[in-house]
């Protein structure tokens, strides 16, 4: 990543010499000045690049700010789902850090190295390229946007399901020292330390320390280790130069997280069937013996974001960054103290990246945004698949490096037709390269050296392949919005979406179908491990209002997507060389079909009802999705078979929508707010093929919380989460024989028949228990 690395450099240079450029007498943002004319209330999002009212954008977007996460009780990322339609964002399996995330149907669950999510994850604009550490904890935040449908155009080409962006805060003009701590069940202490203050006056510095840790929600019966437990150190840290009138303004900022919480077990749903070990009592309980390595995941990242005002109408933004991250993770398949499906791993990510961005805003009827993107990310991956139990201590052993190099231009740009109708156009075009280099190699007697076994190599590698593809694409965006009145927004869009194809890291090379059996060419394996890119067509309809005096917002979508090349990773039992084990598979399935509609609302439904200047507050959403494959070819028996009628869209309900009342009332110096959330998902599946063992049925949670915000800046917070201590599965591990048509298990005595392995894989994973806390915060 040499070069790489000397754009970084080249491009902190420039955006420092940019920051010199003498001043001209303009506004500080285009955006300043509509700020300042809104009504007091008005919500600004960026999620066109450039900020705008959330009810001028024609665009599917939620948003939540810093008083509304704080009203909640928001712990990070993963809980803003429970109340945006359309969207699950969850902890990934074994771990607190890694996120799986879907919207609107597309996603991605996997996160070895080969594979990236459909969901972009952005901190300040910054791309996470990677799903490691992506589970961001909620401080410093001023809010959190959550973008559905494909955001190709302004994106980029891992956004096809939509994008999630974490804006943290800039530092205020003045000293500031912000504490905040926590205390609640399962031993929940957690402290946040927030500090700012002027240097000059166009300079400011300012950092966060944060200390998170939890108990766990149940317990390691081999180990002793808490289960489901959480130990995180994180900090962030900002140098501002300009702002405050100046024509731009330069932001250096770094953040840093270690999370060290102890690998979370699974919850087998079956009795071992070697050694009848019996279903555990309490679900968040496990007895997995794999211990080594220890859990441990540490990331941080370094960014450099320039805005300068060349004119009154023109606006340049640089955003440079570079992010890393180092997961070692003991994954215990089988849950048992057996070593009978053990998988320790190592994930190592790096990546840096270049954006620039030019925004042409001259108070006329055209506005756009034109700019660059550059993105060099490297992602290996080395990990053990351990049968001791099944053939004389076998281990298959894989180490997978992946390459990306992408570069993009994009535009997009709006013309007022008539004050009231206005036309929207973009595009980008990608070039996207992945590299891959995959080696898989068998040992007996113990594990590889690289985890510290002593396992003794045999045969050759079942997988030792080197190669590359290009992948490019032009992805359109087009959108009409009417607005008969300020207050009101209707709008017609379509927009395309694309994912980069690449190649399994985890597939074994020997299985690629041969002219001559089991001596595959080069060519024969190169196509066997790689995958095409995925695209997405999408029509969205959508209305944004603000009725009766502003007393109620109202956003309505419609949405149809066309989904083609879907690609599909997995991990199933297979024979290599006449033994049973592990292999990766990856296909591009073929095509499905999305529709759906989506509706928010946030209403005043009464003020002054028992006093002056109290409020009684209604925000709800409702997410419908009719998400269906159309075609999904896989192999049985040697034939191609359209199975499509025996297959489901993952982590996709049908239902998914929130309630929230809530209502403020002023006390003393402050005001006082009481609120009660219900949130409900319909049944999920959590993998393509079914599982009725696996499969969680509707479900909903009640959270509620008593917030008093004071003016001289204290407040404290008393919150439950999920208080009726609702039982619900979030994702899970399964090896268990199914019919290779309708995938339904093949069940011995009534019980699922391993496919894997002598203990039988069959885990899951749960959602959090209830939980009560305590939150202050005094500001100086």
């Amino acid at each position: 990543m040499t070069n790489a690395r000397n754009l970084f450099c080249a491009a902190s240079i420039l955006a420092v010499s940019a920051m010199a450029i003498p001043a001209h007498a303009q506004q500080a943002d285009p955006s300043d000045e509509e700020a300042e004319e809104a009504e007091p209330g008005t919500i600004f999002v960026t999620a066109r690049r450039r900020e705008e009212r959330l009810i001028d954008v024609p665009v599917a977007v939620s948003s939540f700010g810093e008083e509304e996460l704080q009203r909640r009780g928001t712990v990070d990322i993963t809980d803003i789902a429970q109340i945006t339609p359309n969207t699950t964002l969850e902890e990934s399996r074994g771990t607190n850090s890694t996120l799986s995330a879907f919207i609107r149907g597309i996603g991605q669950q996997d996160p070895v190295s080969g594979f990236e999510q459909g969901v972009g994850i952005y901190l300040d604009d910054v791309y996470l390229n990677r799903p490691q550490a992506a589970v961001l904890d909620i401080y410093d935040v001023e809010r959190i946007e959550v973008l559905r449908g494909p955001q190709g155009t302004l994106y980029g080409r891992n956004t096809i399901g939509g994008a999630v962006k974490y804006v943290t805060r800039e530092l205020p003009d003045e000293t500031s020292l912000r504490l905040r701590g926590t205390f609640g069940s399962y031993d929940r202490a957690e402290g946040v330390i927030t500090a700012s203050t002027p240097i000059t006056d166009e300079v400011r510095v300012g950092a966060s320390v944060a200390r998170l840790s939890r108990g766990g929600f149940g317990e390691n019966l081999t180990t002793g280790e808490d289960n489901y437990n959480k130990d995180i150190w994180a900090m962030r840290g900002t140098l501002e130069v300009g702002g405050n009138g100046a024509p731009y303004l330069l932001r250096f900022s770094g953040d840093y997280t270690h999370d060290r919480s102890n690998a979370r077990g699974g919850y087998r749903l079956i009795e071992g069937v070697a050694s009848g070990a019996p279903i555990l009592d309490n679900v968040f309980d496990t007895r997995g013996g794999l211990v080594d390595p220890a859990q441990d995941v540490e990331a941080y990242g370094l960014a450099a974001n320039l805005r300068f005002d060349v004119s009154d109408a023109l606006t340049i933004r640089s955003i440079t960054a570079y992010r890393t991250d180092d997961s070692a993770s003991p994954i215990d398949f089988d849950a048992l103290p057996a070593v009978d499906l053990d998988v320790p791993a190592f994930y190592s990510n790096e990546q840096v990246s270049q954006e620039i961005q030019l925004i042409w805003d001259d108070g006329g009827p055209f506005t756009g945004l034109l700019g660059g993107y550059y993105l060099d990310a490297s992602a290996d991956t080395a990990f053990d698949v351990r049968l001791f139990t099944t053939f004389a201590g076998f281990t298959a052993f894989t180490q997978a490096d992946v390459d990306t190099e992408t570069f993009a231009i994009f535009g997009d740009f709006t013309y007022d037709i008539t004050e009231q109708l206005s036309l929207s156009l973009g595009g980008r075009y990608t070039w996207d390269e992945r590299s891959a280099d995959i080696l898989r190699q068998n040992y007996l007697g113990g594990g590889s050296p690289v985890f510290g076994g002593a396992g003794i190599a045999f045969g050759a590698p079942s997988t030792n392949f080197q190669g590359s593809e290009n992948f490019n694409k032009f992805t359109p965006r087009a959108s009409l919005s009417f607005q008969p009145t300020p207050d009101h927004t209707i709008y017609a869009s379509y927009s395309q979406g694309f994912k980069g194809g690449g190649f399994d890291p985890r597939g074994v090379g020997v299985n690629a179908p041969a002219a001559t059996p089991g001596a595959p060419t080069d060519a024969e394996v190169a196509d066997f491990l790689s995958f095409a890119p995925e695209s997405v067509d999408s029509y969205e309809i959508g209305y944004k209002g603000n009725l009766f005096g502003d007393a109620v917002y109202v956003a309505l979508a419609g949405f149809y997507a066309d989904y083609t090349d879907v690609q599909i990773p997995g991990s199933v039992a297979c024979n290599v060389g006449g033994i049973q084990t592990f292999c990766g598979v990856v296909s591009n399935a073929g095509s499905a079909e999305f529709m759906g509609v989506e509706f928010e609302t946030n209403a005043r439904l009464a003020e002054d009802l028992l006093g002056s200047g109290d409020e009684l507050r209604f925000i709800g959403s409702l997410g419908w999705i009719d998400a269906e494959y159309t075609e999904y070819i896989t192999n049985i028996g040697g034939v191609p078979t359209d199975v499509s009628d025996f297959r489901e869209v993952q982590n996709t309900p049908e239902w998914s929508g929130s309630a929230t009342l809530g209502y403020t009332t002023p006390v003393g110096n402050g005001d006082l707010y009481l609120g009660n959330t219900v949130s409900f998902r319909s049944a999920t599946t959590q993998f393509e093929i079914a599982n009725p063992f696996l499969d969680q049925g509707g479900y909903a949670l009640w959270d509620a919380s008593i917030v008093y915000n004071d003016d001289r800046g204290f407040s404290i917070g008393l919150y439950g989460r999920n208080l009726t201590d609702h039982e619900y599965r979030t994702s899970g591990y399964t090896f268990i024989a199914i019919n290779p048509t309708t995938g339904a298990p093949i069940l011995t005595d009534g019980e699922p028949t391993p496919n894997l392995g002598t203990e039988g894989t069959l885990t899951a994973f749960y959602g959090n228990p209830r939980q009560v806390y305590v939150t202050a915060t005094i500001e100086f």
